[in-house]
């Protein structure tokens, strides 16, 4: 499962794809291959009988003895779709223990909307269909789609989502987690349980070859393989075997030593090119980067754009006919659907964000309103993927068609929805003018660096870039503005890093958060400002060296990033307030709203703004 020795035909496919994706919004082509996979199917099915004979073409893979009898149908299904459910693996385990999940009071939100938006719509599916075969459905309403929502976000949504966005992508990891599980617990028949000990076995191998740095893709192909086959034979479905591996990876930030180590084996190359250096310098490379990141980066493309287009193509192909859209009419099953995805989704996820965030006030971040929320959720009724693949799982014919026909009307009417509420949000609370007129999260001095007094009568707020020339020389301006105002001004900077065009920008808040861990914010603020042309990741480290840092507590929360989420929680404010250059300044009255700043910073300028406000 690794990517050192893939044949040159997958490196190909992946720079086809590399180059199919170049500046175009992933989430939203992966949507529209969907789509288009979705499309195709619908209108072979209705051509004739070629459809179904296609996909029911039998394909037997036998060594030996022992063979393995599937159709195509089966094998998109339980065979390929498991290096689908090993990415969204990869990606459950990457957020949970280095991403969104991991900042508790940021995911706390989404991470309930997101049990509601589990619970609500099994219920209401519940209540159409309470017992019976169809009973059994009920998990083909809990899952979101998520290339599907977030496509849909992009062409739907409000004018910029940053906020919406970030919350859809935490609630939909919970939402996999969730799925996941029902698969694993819900959805497994006939188990037998003396094929789980050579699957378990096949999980410790791939655990141990990590701890013994075992880099052969192919070792880890063949004991994959094997393992896929323990859990086919168990009973429990197989895809899940894609998911334990995933989760037993290793994810970590880059350790600085063997970054280092990389770097020494790279020059070490260079200065004597051989065979021998060149692997070692390769495995130095490898080593640095946690194998679950270059996995997912790896294998996201083939799942996004072959994998789950290919399952659609499948699984989508429903005949449209009287008879069938009579029996879909008729069906408790297919409004069962319908209202556990399109109204559960929407009143689980919004009611248990309001009623949340009432109990705790300020749980939303700023330009996350409920409105936006309900919008979001209503398109969180796009089940598709999972939905479909659960609908294998857990019916029969006719009864699958009317749940296919279910799953598909819902997908229309949540996009439709999601339009309509956003159109509605739009129409209630229209924006006064340009977005970012006023600062859009008040200065809180237990959360924003400030220099100067907290109470002082005027409040300058400034979102820089410690990479930008124009902030490195706006610093200069700051300190005359405050030496003639003195105790009458407070400053406040946040964080805006350009990552197109300076890309040591990021890192460099980084570190400035993590000075500020030790009480050395405005020191490291200064002395980066000061190097604003020395900004590389050695560079900074001896800026902090030269601050005289605990330097194994500064390299400990870089590592970790313990104070990357601070980071982005300025730069999404930013964005959602359609801030787009540095140094952006606001300035007013403390206690009120700040109004943004336009024209020159110069000194005079911000000086003679301020006096203007003071003499009101």
């Amino acid at each position: 499962m690794t990517v050192d020795e893939n044949p040159t035909v997958l490196r190909r496919m992946s720079g086809l794809l590399a180059g199919v994706r170049d500046g175009t919004d992933d989430d939203a082509l992966a949507a529209g291959f969907v789509l288009a996979a979705t499309i195709v199917a619908l209108i072979w099915a209705n051509l004739g009988d070629s459809y179904e004979a296609f996909w029911h073409t039998p394909l037997s893979i036998s060594i030996g003895d022992y063979g393995i009898h599937l159709d195509l149908k089966h094998w998109v299904n339980d065979a390929l779709m498991t290096l689908f459910f090993f990415v969204v693996g990869l990606e459950v385990k990457r957020e949970l223990t280095i991403g969104e999940l991991t900042d508790r009071a940021r995911a706390a939100v989404p991470l309930v909307a997101a049990i509601a938006g589990l619970a609500l719509p099994a219920a209401l599916f519940l209540l159409l269909n309470p017992s019976g075969e169809a009973a059994g459905a009920w998990g083909v309403v809990v899952s979101t789609d998520t290339a599907f929502v977030l496509g849909a976000l992009a062409l739907v949504g409000p004018k910029c989502p940053a906020r919406l966005r970030v919350f859809i992508l935490t609630l939909a990891v919970a939402d996999d987690i969730g799925a996941l599980a029902i698969i694993a617990f819900v959805y497994t028949d006939e188990l037998r349980p003396v094929f789980l000990i050579p699957a378990a076995i096949g999980l410790l191998l791939i655990l141990q070859f990590r701890r013994l740095e075992v880099w052969r893709g192919v070792v880890y192909f063949v004991v994959a393989a094997g393992t896929w086959v323990a859990f086919y034979e168990s009973g429990v479905h197989p895809t899940l075997a894609g998911v334990l591996i995933a989760l037993i990876l290793p994810v970590y930030p880059p350790r600085r030593s063997e970054v280092e180590r990389a770097g020494e084996l790279s020059r070490a190359f260079r200065q004597s090119p051989n065979s021998d250096y060149a692997r070692a310098a390769q495995l130095g490379v490898l080593r640095a980067v946690s194998v679950n990141e270059r996995l997912l980066r790896f294998y996201r493309p083939y799942t996004a754009f072959l994998v789950v287009p290919i399952f659609a193509l499948a699984n989508a192909g429903v005949v449209i006919s009287v008879e069938t859209l009579g029996s879909a009419i008729r069906s408790p099953i297919t409004w069962g659907v319908v209202l556990g995805l399109v109204v559960g989704k929407l009143v689980g996820i919004t009611g248990a964000t309001a009623a949340f965030s009432r109990l705790r006030p300020g749980s939303l971040p700023p330009g996350l309103t409920l409105s936006r929320i309900s919008g979001g959720a209503a398109l969180a009724g796009i089940g598709f993927t999972i939905s479909l693949f659960i609908v294998e799982l857990a019916l029969e014919q006719p009864e699958a068609d009317d749940a296919r026909i279910g799953v598909l009307l819902a997908a229309v009417l949540a996009t439709v929805l999601g339009w309509a509420l956003f159109r509605l949000s739009d129409l209630r609370h229209p924006p006064q003018g340009p977005a970012g007129l006023v600062l859009l999260r008040p200065v809180d001095p237990e959360r924003d660096h400030v220099r100067g007094p907290h109470d002082a009568p005027l409040t300058l707020v400034e979102y820089g870039d410690f990479e930008c020339p124009f902030c490195s020389r706006a610093t200069g301006s700051i300190r005359d503005v405050h030496r003639h105002f003195g105790e009458n001004l407070r400053y406040v900077f946040r964080h805006l890093p350009l990552d197109e065009v300076h890309p040591h920008a990021r890192f460099a808040a980084e570190a400035a958060e993590a000075a500020a861990a030790q009480g050395r914010f405005w020191d490291m603020h200064d002395h980066l400002f000061a190097h604003s042309d020395a900004l590389s990741r050695d560079e900074i480290y001896e800026h902090a060296a030269q601050l005289e840092l605990d330097m194994e507590r500064f390299d400990e929360d870089i590592r970790l990033g313990r104070y990357r989420h601070r980071v982005e929680d300025d730069d999404l404010d930013a964005e959602t307030s359609d801030l787009h250059g540095t140094p952006t300044f606001y300035l007013g009255a403390t206690g009120s709203e700040l109004a943004l700043h336009t024209g020159p910073f110069d000194a005079a300028t911000l000086i003679r703004k301020l006096e203007e406000v003071h003499d009101r």
